[in-house]
């Protein structure tokens, strides 16, 4: 969080422009029956709405060089009434890194993508990395919860599965880049203390701060009756909600493939 580089004099201009629109687009206050030259709010009762000074509103309305708190930019976001992506859109326009979200739920389209990606294995992570929605194939592999609990905590696959050290610590190093977008949230902080007391190598991993994203990888994945399965995994960010993750896999040879499209496996 905090400040990106300043907002060019056309990015001033796309700002002063978008918050136009979106005062425009708001229905005038209830009760109110004055007659208005423009539709929509008037400067004033933005400023109004928001706790915003009406000098500073009306400079980001200009196009002025100035740069907006935080606090300001949520203000008018709430002011505006603004969707999450006309928030995020807003920050960037303003020069200011957008705030993490909280990202505890998943809207009914990625939901319903995930149940049509059957018989793959589907599942959206959160940005704790809580499985927000998943699909059969996906429940088949792991359980409900937190991924980094059930890999690192007593799932059931164990440290000294094949495959168990890359998939495990290839999801830290992805976790260590989204728990810096959260520095001092008692939800991350507790979970990152909980692996370490329970687990040594989530501890020892943890303690080498190394990061990076999630590539796309080749993993065998056991099971208890369907025994190892092989897969490839990708992992992408719908561009409507990019704190989330969405992860899909793929079988990588002809016998998982065959598991995983036999109608007993889901009954």
């Amino acid at each position: 969080m905090g400040l990106r580089p300043p907002p060019s004099a056309a990015c001033r201009r796309e700002l002063a422009d978008f918050l136009r629109t979106r005062r425009a687009a708001l229905p005038p206050p209830e009760g109110d029956t004055s007659r208005r030259r423009t539709p929509g709010l008037r400067r004033e009762e933005v400023a109004q709405r928001s706790g915003v000074g009406l000098s500073w509103y009306t400079w980001l309305e200009q196009g002025r060089d100035v740069t907006p708190s935080e606090q300001v930019l949520l203000s008018l976001s709430r002011a505006l009434e603004l969707s999450v992506s006309e928030r995020e859109h807003l920050f960037v326009l303003a020069g200011v890194e957008p705030p993490p979200t909280s990202g505890a739920d998943v809207d009914e389209q990625t939901a319903a993508l995930v149940q049509g990606l059957l018989p793959h294995p589907a599942f959206v992570l959160g940005p704790r990395f809580d499985v927000l929605a998943a699909n059969r194939a996906a429940d088949l592999l792991a359980s409900p919860g937190n991924l980094l609990r059930w890999l690192f905590t007593g799932g059931q696959w164990d440290e000294s599965a094949e495959g168990w050290q890359q998939t495990a610590l290839a999801n830290l190093l992805d976790f260590r880049a989204e728990f810096a977008r959260h520095p001092g949230d008692p939800g991350y902080v507790s979970l990152v203390e909980e692996l370490k007391v329970e687990s040594g190598f989530f501890r020892t991993w943890w303690e080498r701060h190394d990061v990076r994203a999630l590539e796309p990888t080749r993993k065998v994945i056991p099971h208890r009756t369907l025994g190892p399965l092989a897969l490839l995994l990708v992992q992408s960010r719908p561009s409507h909600a990019p704190w989330l993750r969405l992860r899909v896999l793929v079988p990588a040879d002809e016998r998982t493939r065959k598991a995983l499209e036999t109608p007993e496996t889901f009954a």
